[in-house]
């Protein structure tokens, strides 16, 4: 029973199961030498001892905690039988024995590797502990380093920066003492009459004090190229105008700047490098520039960028100071002047001169200097490594450093421009192929369900569209744009003039607001959703908001004068939008391509000579979306054979050139193929298949109408956020490029709605059974001999049809909402098949009577008054087509054959059955024979 209730508390479900695992057993009394000895010289069946085993009551491998004694007690009966009882002991003592053998054989079984885990414990507590003594040994001795090697190394320091300082201090005091020497000499000289020697001397120490003054002067100059402070620039200024020297500080003080902006560069770079490299190898200081920007990570590229603009601005600034102070300071002198006397007039002005046009010279000459600096350093990596954000940060610092140099010597930074469009281009198409290979994989695994968004969804609430509502210039960074909009544009000169910098990296860039377009489960209330799905009874039922909805959605391809409240009430059972809120149609993959739009723009507006590239790859990723919608909905190759103009020219040549310039229809590369051929393929992409998941076959779906609403709506409203964004577009769009940016508007995002034709062309031809309409109006007589006042059962067969069709347009309405343009195609659509099928149903009568004719304006006037309650399209689409077919049996000869010339709109077979049918009776066979052959000349051209 110990055994039994230490099994039982290991956890064990069930014999078979437990026995096999001991490693969760505790408290199990380990069996004694003697005890294992004595099990296993018992003599031992597996299988007896296995149901053994099998018999032992579930209950001892039970987890829960119970009383074995207790439970014993209770099973026991009323009447006490002894032998029962020493029977069942007898049992308890087998199955007992049964599981201690078990156990002990799997102890023993288990034992060697028990001994073997146990020594590598062992060993591994013996490796730890030599670990920490070796890990504390090593803590201390590098304390005593660190005591000792840096404060050694840091007094070293000290004492090198004072030997230096004192170096200076001895040989300005040895200059010194020479002087004072030199006035005792010159007096000695003098006393020995010795003239000659005495101005020699004297001119001697006139040239060392002269140099000595100079060379301080040119030190002090050097220093206002990093820092410009206006009292001592106007110090050394004044010190230089005494010497008469101010055309030789001008001189001095451009090779200064062009030494400052090579050593700045030099020391910001090599200052990342030797960082990254977490040693102070000196090999870094002896390479040349250029190589040295190739040392620098990808990790410290951006904020060794920025440092890098960061101190160019500042040499720029300087210089830019310093053209202000000798402004300022001519206009005084001029003033000056005029009151004052004219004597050295025209040398000073002679230098004023020449130091204005050394500046304004030295304005270009910097400002390519600090091209070709940033220019090298962008070569020295490869940008491509790049993730988008980061590139895009790159591009905006550049952006910056060109709006610099525009203001500062109104260069438009031909060098810099060159080198990052090159970069660029090259990173953005190997970018936007990657985002299109994207966008097949979501299009291929898009099913087409409705993404919910808010009713007052904009693309601006989206994070990538944040830059238009900023209305900023694209080169300033966001948080330096000014408070306020001034009438005078302010530079980045004037504004960071005294403090801060235009390439300060913002800790926190991104923008502090979320996005909240998403609307839970489709609508943005739960009040909302309520009231979305009652029923409007009476007049005051009807919110305004919906009428409004009702005409800003008919104005979408029907535009109406006015809807009363009667016509709204009773187009309510037709207009499937009235039950949704009105918020627009898109998909996830929608959602995703106009997020790359947003992308893509930004890219554009950092850098405008991109823009012709940058918008041609959107247009692709409009085309791919157009083209991708087509062929999974609306491909179809008997489209055109119905004569109804589904597709138009313009749709048609749209596709054709998707298909040819973007996708690839090869399954395959031809090994065969020209190098040329292959880069046209890496240019294209495949063309994408209709994920598995989106069933287009079945009837009760309509044929997946609500699939097919949300993918074309979805391109719809995607033509929209095109359309809006065109002023944008065209803004920055160059001007010979412009045409381009035309054309995509006018063929292609303009043809979105036309694909609503084609694509529910396809639900009207399935969702009406067409085929059954025929059968039964070929079991119709039509030779009847009297008038005829009840119309035939296939007009309630189809009207029936409609009225199911109508059902299940409900139906789908409930899972997304169907605008109204869209209703109106698709019921327009299958009247015009009901109508084309009437007229066809017509065409096969063998045999009619004046009365048959009778019978047929009864049938169609039957279904129209039916339909009419079913539909409020007006008027109903080709209705003059079946009426005008039917009132031509009545025409005679001559009219007979000007009306075949007129209306060609009918097929040979129709016209053919009219005449040999309809006309037989009242005319001779010549007659018919004519009018046959002015059938086939219709015909012929069209073989």
């Amino acid at each position: 029973s110990i055994i039994q209730k230490s099994l039982m508390s290991s956890g064990l479900k069930s014999p078979p199961e437990s026995l096999s695992d001991l490693g969760a057993i505790e408290s199990l009394r380990v069996p004694g030498k003697e005890e294992f000895r004595e099990l296993r010289e018992q003599p031992s069946d597996p299988q007896a001892e296995q149901e053994l085993i099998n018999s032992i009551e579930q209950v001892y491998f039970s987890t829960d905690s119970f009383d074995i004694v207790k439970y014993e007690l209770e099973k026991l009966p009323p009447v006490l039988n002894l032998q029962e009882l020493e029977e069942y002991r007898d049992k308890l003592k087998q199955q007992q024995a049964a599981v201690s053998k078990k156990v002990a054989d799997l102890i023993l079984e288990k034992q060697p590797a028990y001994v073997k885990e146990l020594e590598r414990v062992t060993s591994l507590q013996t490796g730890l502990q030599l670990a920490a003594v070796i890990c504390t040994n090593g803590r201390r001795h590098l304390n005593i380093a660190k005591e000792g090697f840096t404060q050694a190394s840091l007094g070293l320091l000290a004492n090198q920066r004072k030997r230096q300082l004192l170096i200076g201090l001895l040989k300005s005091l040895r200059t010194i003492k020479t002087l004072q020497r030199t006035d005792v000499r010159l007096s000695e000289m003098l006393e020995e009459e010795d003239y000659p020697g005495a101005i020699q001397l004297c001119l001697e120490c006139q040239k060392a004090a002269s140099n000595i003054k100079i060379e301080q002067l040119d030190v002090a100059l050097s220093k206002i190229c990093k820092n410009f402070d206006i009292n001592h620039y106007t110090k050394v200024q004044q010190a230089y105008r005494l010497l008469g020297k101010t055309q030789t500080a001008m001189d001095q003080l451009h090779m200064h700047f062009t030494q400052a902006i090579h050593n700045t560069v030099f020391q910001v770079v090599l200052g990342y490098v030797e960082l990254c490299s977490g040693n102070t190898d000196t090999k870094f200081q002896k390479l040349q520039y250029k190589d040295l920007c190739t040392h620098v990570t990808p990790d410290s590229y951006i904020p060794c960028l920025a440092d890098l603009c960061k101190a160019l601005w500042e040499v720029m600034l300087s210089y830019y100071r310093t053209m202000e102070w000798h402004e300022k300071h001519d206009n005084e002198d001029t003033t000056s002047a005029s009151e004052g006397s004219n004597i050295g007039t025209e040398e000073t002005n002679f230098d004023r001169g020449y130091i204005k046009k050394k500046l304004e010279h030295g304005l270009t000459r910097i400002w390519q200097d600090v091209q070709l600096k940033v220019k090298t350093y962008l070569l020295g990596t490869d940008l491509s490594i790049f993730k988008y954000d980061d590139f895009i940060f790159v591009l905006d610092i550049i952006s910056r450093l060109m709006q610099v140099g525009e203001e500062f010597c109104g260069s438009k930074s031909e060098v810099l421009q060159e080198s990052i469009r090159k970069q660029s281009v090259n990173y953005f198409k190997n970018y936007h192929r990657t985002r299109l290979d994207e966008l097949r994989m979501f299009l291929e695994n898009e099913t087409w369900e409705l993404c919910p968004v808010k009713s007052n969804f904009s693309i601006l609430q989206l994070h990538e569209f944040k830059f238009m509502e900023q209305s900023r210039s694209p080169s300033v960074s966001p948080s330096k744009q000014p408070a306020s909009t001034s009438s005078k544009t302010v530079t980045l000169f004037e504004q960071y003039c005294s403090d801060g910098n235009p390439f300060e990296i913002q800790a926190n860039h991104k923008d502090e607001e979320t996005e909240d377009v998403l609307a839970s489960n489709g609508y943005e209330s739960d009040e909302q959703e309520k009231s979305a799905y009652q029923e409007y009874d009476s007049d005051s039922d009807v919110p305004e908001e919906l009428k409004r909805d009702y005409v800003d959605e008919q104005t979408g391809d029907a535009p109406v004068k006015s809807v009363s409240r009667e016509t709204l009430k009773s187009r309510k059972k037709s207009d499937y939008s009235l039950n949704k809120v009105n918020a627009p149609i898109l998909t996830n993959t929608t959602l995703n391509v106009i997020r790359l739009v947003g992308k893509y723009m930004q890219m554009m507006n950092i850098l405008k000579p991109i823009a012709f590239d940058v918008i041609h790859f959107m247009s692709q990723l409009f085309d791919y979306y157009l083209y991708a919608i087509y062929t999974f909905f609306g491909r179809n190759d008997s489209l055109e054979s119905t004569g109804l103009g589904l597709s138009s020219s313009r749709l048609r040549t749209t596709l054709n050139r998707i298909q040819e310039s973007l996708i690839d229809m090869e399954v395959s590369a031809d090994p065969t193929a020209t190098l040329t051929a292959a880069e046209e393929r890496k240019e294209k992409v495949p063309s994408p298949h209709l994920s598995h998941l989106v069933v287009l076959t079945s009837g009760d779906t309509l044929y997946g109408l609500a699939e097919r609403v949300v993918a074309t709506e979805s391109l719809v409203f995607l033509a929209e956020q095109f359309e809006f964004l065109q002023p944008h577009l065209d803004a920055v769009m160059p001007a010979v490029k412009k045409p381009f940016l035309q054309q995509f508007y006018s063929q292609t995002v303009s043809t979105a709605s036309e694909l609503r034709k084609p694509i529910y062309w396809i639900v009207a031809g399935k969702a009406i059974d067409y085929e059954q309409m025929l059968l039964l109006m070929a079991n119709v007589k039509w030779d009847v001999k009297e008038i005829m006042s009840q119309h035939n059962i296939y007009v309630d067969a189809l009207l029936k049809e409609f009225e199911q069709f109508n059902r299940r347009l409900n139906e789908v309405s409930k899972r997304v909402r169907i605008p109204l343009p869209v209703s109106n195609i698709l019921w327009e659509h299958c009247i015009r098949l009901a109508n084309r099928t009437i007229v066809e149903g017509y065409a096969n009568v063998k045999k009619c009577s004046n009365e048959g004719r009778a019978l047929m304006q009864l049938d169609f006037q039957q279904f129209l008054m039916k339909l009419e309650k079913l539909t409020d399209i007006r008027p109903i689409p080709d209705k003059e087509f079946v009426e005008t077919y039917i009132k031509a049996y009545y025409l005679t000869e001559n009219d007979m054959e000007r009306w075949i010339k007129e209306h060609r709109e009918y097929s040979t077979k129709q016209l053919t059955n009219l005449v040999n049918v309809c006309l037989g009776s009242h005319i001779n066979k010549k007659a018919r024979q004519k009018l046959l052959a002015a059938i086939d000349d219709i015909d012929r051209p069209k073989r």
